[in-house]
């Protein structure tokens, strides 16, 4: 009789405990009896700040190691103001002689900016920022101030190196252009409008960008940070003061930054320096022909399956296309095994090759493959327009 009573009074406190939960659960958890799902999240510990500096991020020190090796670039140049062309005419001059005014000289300044790239001086920039330039005067982060002599620039890639005579110069450390990412975060420091030397922030936005227009030989590294004129020629470095790129131009309909700039890889520009460097100019690989990129219609009157490749629509008399058999309407499909997507590709992939190397051609002929060699020559030096 006891043991009943016993089991009687569990039950009833399991029932009751049960009751209970069950009224707290509905005030406090109703969502578990509303099939709706509970959220959850995974959250990071809070950033530790920097006690020294009271900040969470910070690139002061990126800045301090390469700011030193960014210049700015002052450039005069002789202009001639032409005169009225009626005053060129016999009969003018018949009637006028020597009261014909003269024309007259005016001296045009611009500026730019620059990077030190190693002890000996040498300076890499735009073409831009010093073509026609008759003086170059280069100052330093320190104060100092020097004559700089042009050791030889490339319009095709937009980059100039000069050399300043210094001692104990600052130089920039280089960095990996390839290993950039989009979403890095990077620093452009130059002269914009001439107020003096400015850091900007900003983050890859895209690489390999091209056919812009700006150049021949484009690969550029596309960025927020802001920059402006008087910026072309100076530093894009990483969040640790290495040299990325080479910040050459902004696309602006207001001739303001619009967060779309545009810098040089540094492993473009370090190719183009040391054989300016070495050579005088920029060496370059050349096949000798002119293409066309491929339609779908002209790869299917052709019976190629489909339009990639490049299109030779005529060749040099003596080039090296010549030499080695090509043709008016072969299709180039790959260079040393490498696909071509078109014309602009064909041209990167004969131009990345030094003079004399030795590539292999897949050819499409008269509805055959073809495999040919050919020994690359020097592509001509563009004339520089002053």
């Amino acid at each position: 009789m006891q043991m009943k009573k016993l089991i009687n009074f569990a039950t009833e406190a399991i029932t009751a405990g049960l009751a209970f939960a069950f009224v707290l659960l509905l005030l406090f958890k109703p969502e578990a009896f509303e099939g709706r799902p509970t959220v959850e999240f995974v959250e990071a510990p809070a950033p530790k700040r920097d006690t020294a500096s009271n900040t969470i991020v910070s690139f002061a020190n990126a800045v301090e190691t390469a700011a030193p090796a960014v210049v700015n670039i002052f450039t005069r140049k002789v202009v001639q103001q032409r005169t009225n062309p009626l005053f060129d005419d016999p009969f003018f001059r018949r009637f006028f002689g020597d009261r014909i005014p003269t024309p007259q000289k005016q001296l045009e300044n611009s500026l730019g900016s620059g990077v030190i790239v190693n002890k000996q001086g040498f300076i890499l920039t735009n073409n831009h920022v010093i073509k026609g330039a008759d003086e170059i005067e280069v100052a330093l982060h320190d104060g100092r101030s020097a004559a700089a002599l042009i050791v030889g620039a490339d319009p095709e890639s937009d980059l100039a190196i000069l050399k300043i005579e210094l001692s104990d110069v600052p130089f920039i450390i280089f960095g990996q252009s390839e290993a950039l990412r989009v979403g890095d975060v990077v620093l452009a420091i130059g002269n914009p409008f001439g107020v003096g030397k400015t850091v900007t922030s900003g983050i890859v936005s895209a690489t390999g960008r091209s056919q812009l227009g700006l150049s021949t030989f484009e690969n550029f590294i596309q960025t927020d940070a802001a920059i402006n004129p008087g910026n072309s020629g100076g530093a894009l470095i990483n969040s640790v003061g290495q040299l990325v790129g080479i910040n050459t131009a902004i696309f602006s309909r207001s001739g303001g930054s619009q967060g779309i700039g545009f810098a040089i890889p540094v492993s473009l520009a370090k190719g183009v320096m040391k054989q300016i460097i070495e050579h005088g100019h920029a060496r370059r690989g050349w096949l000798g022909v002119e293409v066309q990129d491929l339609s779908s219609g002209l790869a299917e009157s052709f019976g190629l399956g489909d339009a990639s490749g490049a299109l030779i629509a005529g060749i040099q008399p003596g080039g090296p296309a010549a030499e080695s058999g090509l043709q008016p309407g072969d299709i180039i499909t790959h260079v040393n095994g490498e696909a071509i997507r078109g014309s602009r590709s064909l041209m990167d992939a004969i131009t990345n090759n030094t003079p004399g190397t030795v590539l292999e051609l897949d050819i499409f002929r008269q509805g055959q493959t073809l495999k040919t060699e050919t020994v690359i020559g020097e592509r001509p030096q563009p004339r520089q327009q002053q």
